[in-house]
């Protein structure tokens, strides 16, 4: 294998998942990425990479932020399923769009912020103005590319 074709591979589906279970950990605990980078012995670029899975973890190295993050190791598994049930590459069911959302500082602060609405009819109103300025900003997407102008 090339050195080019492994910079196009995106990482792997379980590497994100677990990446992102540290960042969902930290930030419910109120911990900084600097403050977990020292308390596992590495710089907080490298605590950013683990969350972005640009860098996978090690055993070793889960099992220490694990540690200082006061969780188990399965807690970074959780929600991944039964592997005997999944491909060689992990799961592959939509869930890279939910993990880019949570990786914003936006997706991660409403991930938050919403589940303490209440109201049921409150989240739904919510969601379909979400919905609507989703479609509507595909529709002037669709628009422009086809050379109208919008």
């Amino acid at each position: 294998m090339t050195k080019d074709l492994d910079l196009d591979r995106s990482p792997n589906p379980v590497d994100r998942h677990v990446g992102l279970r540290i960042r969902l950990r930290r930030k419910e605990l109120g911990v900084s990425q600097e403050k977990l980078a020292d308390s596992i012995g590495l710089t907080f670029q490298q605590v950013q990479k683990y969350e972005r899975a640009a860098n996978r973890v090690s055993a070793s190295k889960l099992w220490e932020v694990a540690r200082a993050l006061r969780t188990s190791i399965a807690f970074f598994y959780e929600g991944l399923g039964d592997p005997a049930q999944h491909g060689a590459n992990g799961p592959d069911d939509g869930r890279d769009t939910v993990h880019d959302f949570l990786l914003t500082p936006e997706g991660m602060e409403l991930a938050t912020l919403f589940p303490r609405i209440r109201r049921a009819r409150v989240r739904r109103r919510l969601l379909d103005l979400v919905r609507t300025m989703a479609e509507e900003a595909e529709a002037d997407l669709d628009e422009t590319e086809g050379g109208e102008e919008v």
